[in-house]
């Protein structure tokens, strides 16, 4: 497919004009009105008016389309290159945010290719070449994502591990939420931004601790435990070893034996009480761990957040509301087996065969 200078119309958009128009010849020999022939061909009346005077001074050449202006601007070979450096970042190219803007795209086709692109141009060539503007997701730069397909691997022995004894995939994650809540979008005045309005006296956070299960031919399971910290003198503030144990018990006595753990290499699950327990219970428990900085793969991530989302922009009155509205939120995950798979399949590592 060719593509015209500046990143113009393709050769199926140009056709199309092409059509509209020898429609519109034939309308003007049937003396038809202006008004009649723009509601027709669903164009306005004013190119009918210069297609029509074009006709009268030219006949049927004088309205037909001239070609492409201009040769293809960038190759193929060179838009494969370009969409590689778009890939790689802003960051790598000088700027100081992560930000792909038409300008600065503009800006990279020029220095790699010496070429001059309009900004209108430079969004038709990102458009017809699949890209769009989007919401980024957020991932940690200490993330080494080579070790991401290793870790993959690991997962698909833990996986045939399970199959082997006909056990379940525990996925393992913990998180948290303060009195400030979540801020999710909501509708506004053009120009005013909304303004929501939480309390800013009063303490404490909500702990939450949760397991995504699923094993071939069963319904996935979620299992979690909730502490509510208020910052009295003695209070543990969140989870420790010993209550992780407990969890894994609760999941033993739920789903039956082996389970077969994967989380990720926080200090809590390193513990020498944790690796005690689990050394003392290898007979149903096997642990994989996940990569450092990858909490995408973790599919309890997508839990939280679907959790979070239900609590945006709540003003709480104390912290049990907040801890009611996160066990409400669970409670109903818990009966829909679908939206836990949604959280596996997000993740890539879980799949039906």
């Amino acid at each position: 497919m060719r593509y015209a200078q500046g990143g113009g119309l393709t050769d199926a958009e140009r056709a199309a004009r092409e059509r509209i128009r020898l429609q519109a010849v034939e309308r003007f020999e049937g003396a038809e009105k202006n008004r009649e022939i723009a509601a027709a061909l669903r164009v306005s009346e004013r190119p009918v008016e210069r297609w029509r005077r074009a006709w009268r001074e030219r006949g049927e050449a004088g309205i037909l389309s001239k070609g492409s202006p201009g040769r293809p601007r960038l190759s193929s070979v060179q838009i494969a290159r370009l969409e590689r450096e778009l890939e790689r970042g802003p960051l790598l190219h000088g700027w100081a945010d992560q930000r792909w803007t038409l300008a600065r795209v503009k800006t990279l086709i020029g220095r790699l290719f010496h070429v001059s692109y309009t900004v209108e141009g430079t969004w038709r060539l990102l458009k017809r070449h699949g890209w769009s503007w989007q919401q980024p997701t957020r991932r940690a730069i200490e993330r080494d994502d080579a070790a991401v397909p290793v870790e993959e691997r690991g997962l698909a022995t833990g996986k045939s591990c399970a199959a082997a004894c006909n056990g379940w995939i525990v996925f393992e994650d913990e998180a948290g939420q303060s009195m400030t809540p979540p801020r999710s979008r909501t509708w506004g005045r053009i120009g005013r931004t909304p303004v929501v309005r939480v309390r800013g006296r009063g303490s404490g956070r909500v702990s939450m601790a949760g397991m995504t299960c699923c094993r071939p031919g069963e319904r996935s399971r979620l299992i979690y435990a909730i502490r509510e910290y208020r910052g009295r003198k003695g209070q543990p503030k969140g989870f420790g070893w010993r209550d992780l144990r407990g969890l894994l018990g609760r999941a033993r006595i739920q789903l039956g034996e082996p389970i077969v753990l994967v989380w990720d290499n926080v200090r809590l699950h390193l513990t020498a009480g944790m690796r005690k327990f689990i050394a003392a219970n290898a007979a149903w428990l096997t642990v994989f761990q996940l990569p450092t900085y990858a909490p995408d793969l973790n599919p309890q991530e997508g839990i939280w957040s679907l959790v979070k989302r239900d609590i945006g922009n709540l003003a709480a009155a104390d912290l049990g509301q907040i801890a009611r509205a996160v066990k409400r939120g669970l409670k109903q995950i818990q009966y829909r087996p679908d939206l836990v798979d949604s959280c596996l399949a997000g993740t890539g590592l879980i799949t039906d065969d």
